[in-house]
């Protein structure tokens, strides 16, 4: 009777091993992929994506004023000088810029690619490509 007693105790710590060995793993590989997931915390994808547009400003939009008498880039350069930021319009959305100012003011009134992540609605500009590139 002994010897099965024993057998049966050398069982169960076996698989109780075994079992918070696979713990162990399932929390690790958990831990890790929360780690390095691509959803920020709002829920929004970090992964890069391409738009398309036209860079403008945050004031103006697509509707730039002709009073001024100065071309879209000018006047998107002008605003964002005078606080607003760069944004890109594609049809009716309009996302605001995030990213190095000297590139974003060479392509101020063009018609642009942009690889980038979203963030709520503002994109964080990883590159710029013109469109008739």
């Amino acid at each position: 009777m002994k010897t099965y007693r024993i057998w049966i105790e050398i069982l169960g710590k076996t698989v109780a091993a075994a079992c918070a060995i696979t713990v162990l793993f399932v929390s690790i590989g958990l831990f890790a992929g929360a780690t390095s997931g691509t959803l920020e915390q709002d829920g929004t994808s970090k992964a890069t994506e391409t738009y398309e547009g036209v860079v403008t400003c945050s004031h103006c939009g697509a509707r730039h004023s002709a009073k001024i008498a100065q071309t879209a880039a000018d006047c998107a350069r002008m605003c964002v000088h005078g606080g607003s930021q760069f944004a890109l319009v594609d049809g009716e959305k309009v996302y605001l810029l995030d990213g190095n100012l000297e590139i974003l003011k060479k392509a101020a009134g063009e018609r642009v690619k942009i690889k980038g992540t979203m963030s709520g609605n503002t994109i964080h500009v990883v590159m710029i490509a013109d469109m008739a590139s």
